[in-house]
C-alpha cells in the first residue's frame, strides 16, 4: 500500500489543520515535534505530512506531489490550479475585499479607479476585469497594502479583511466583498481516481467532525 501525501500550509492553519487530521483519526504526533525533518509520516495509517508556503500547496497537490493539501481560500483563488475541492473546512474565516477611503464609500459605481494595490493580482485582476468591467493598473505589494491609499499609490486595495479594525485605525472602509475565505481541502484530480476509497474515507471522517 503506497502511502497517501497530505501538504499542510505553514502559518496560521497549521495547528488547526493537525487538529482536524488527528480528529480524524490520524497520528500526527511527528508533525508536533520540532524536528528539522521534511516529511513526516503516520506509519500505521501510510500517510506521510509536509509543510509548505501556502502558495505552493496547490501547485504540490495538481502536480501530484502531494494527494491532498489543505490551504486557503484566497490562495485557491490566487492560484488557479486545476484541483478537486472536496471542504470547506470552516476555520481561518475571513472575507476578501476592496476597501479604500471612508469617503468613497457607496460610490464605487460612479468613481473612476485607475490604480489597485494588493499582495493578490491575480484576485484583484478578475474582480475588476469580469465583475466591474474596469481596466486597472495592479500593483503588487508585499507588506501593509493599507498603506497604499494613504500616500497615494493607489485609489484602492484588495486584501483579506478579518475584523476591519486595522482598515479602521486607518481611515479605510471596505467597499465590496468579492469571497468568502475559509480553509479548504483539495484533491489531485489522478488521486482522486487512484485512491479514491481510502481518500473518501478521510474526507468522510473530517466531514463527520465539521457536523459535531
Amino acid at each position: 500500500m503506497r502511502y497517501i501525501t497530505i501538504a499542510l500550509s505553514k502559518g496560521r492553519l497549521t495547528e488547526l489543520s493537525i487538529d482536524l487530521l488527528e480528529g480524524a483519526g490520524l497520528d500526527c504526533s511527528e508533525l508536533k515535534e520540532n524536528s528539522r525533518k521534511l516529511i513526516l509520516s503516520d506509519e500505521k495509517n501510510k500517510v506521510r505530512f509536509f509543510l509548505a508556503k501556502p502558495a505552493d500547496v496547490p501547485v504540490y497537490v495538481e502536480y501530484g506531489a502531494a494527494d491532498i493539501g489543505i490551504v486557503g481560500k484566497d490562495t485557491l483563488l490566487e492560484e488557479g490550479r486545476d484541483l478537486y475541492e472536496v471542504l470547506n473546512l470552516g476555520f481561518a474565516k475571513c472575507r476578501m475585499c476592496v476597501a479604500g477611503p471612508r469617503e468613497l464609500e457607496g460610490k464605487m459605481d460612479s468613481i473612476t479607479i485607475t490604480r489597485v494595490a494588493t499582495k493578490y493580482p491575480e484576485i484583484a485582476r478578475n474582480y475588476f476585469r469580469h465583475k466591474r468591467r474596469e481596466s486597472v493598473e495592479i500593483i503588487k505589494l508585499s507588506g501593509s497594502v493599507e498603506l497604499a491609499p494613504l500616500v497615494g499609490l493607489s485609489e484602492v486595495i484588495v486584501d483579506l479583511v478579518e475584523t476591519g479594525r486595522t482598515l479602521k485605525e486607518n481611515g479605510l472602509v471596505v467597499l465590496d466583498t468579492i469571497a468568502d475565505i475559509s480553509a479548504r481541502m483539495v484533491v489531485n484530480r489522478v488521486s482522486m481516481k487512484m485512491e479514491n476509497e481510502r481518500i473518501r474515507r478521510l474526507i468522510d471522517a473530517i466531514r463527520a467532525q465539521l457536523k459535531e
